[in-house]
């Protein structure tokens, strides 16, 4: 029996996987350790509580049903000889299932907004002006204008991936 399979059996995944996770707690306890030394521990911690409870309880459920809709939009009606035990296997050359290319642009436009909002909703419009004598007026039509691209590089993207499958006759 040799270490690794013991190792994989006791703690059930690869031990990189035990580095990476004790790096990551080390790297949360250092973020700790210096809001706590700034004096800001309440407001982070409000603030967390805050974005775990808008995560779990508003934002996982939305883009979970907003996941499923476009996932039965987008999926081809099953053939008739097909049975719910026999998993769809995809042949070589196929494209991925287009809710892929709606995930990702949706996903970065959503964590460009999050990172960004509160110059693109122009909630930081006086502390911004004081701080860099610039206007948040340009934020939001950047955002848009980058959350069109991305839809348009993933539409081609598309477009080209089922052309080169041969979905799409010509």
């Amino acid at each position: 029996m040799n270490g690794r399979s013991r190792w994989g059996r006791i703690y059930g995944a690869p031990p990189w996987h035990l580095l990476s996770l004790a790096l990551c707690f080390l790297l949360a306890g250092y973020a700790v350790t210096r809001v706590v030394e700034a004096g800001i521990w309440a407001g982070f911690l409000v603030w967390f509580v805050g974005a775990v409870i808008l995560h779990d309880l508003v934002l996982f459920p939305l883009y979970s049903a907003a996941d499923v809709a476009a996932r039965t939009r987008t999926t081809r009606p099953r053939r008739r000889g097909r049975t719910a035990a026999r998993p769809r296997t995809r042949l070589p050359g196929h494209a991925p299932a287009p809710t892929n290319y709606l995930r990702v642009p949706t996903a970065f436009s959503a964590l460009l907004l999050l990172v960004w909002f509160p110059l693109v909703l122009r909630g930081a419009e006086p502390n911004y002006r004081a701080a860099v004598g610039l206007s948040t007026v340009p934020y939001l039509s950047r955002w848009i204008l980058i959350t069109l691209a991305l839809f348009a590089a993933s539409a081609l993207v598309y477009l080209l991936r089922s052309l080169a499958a041969g979905r799409i006759r010509h």
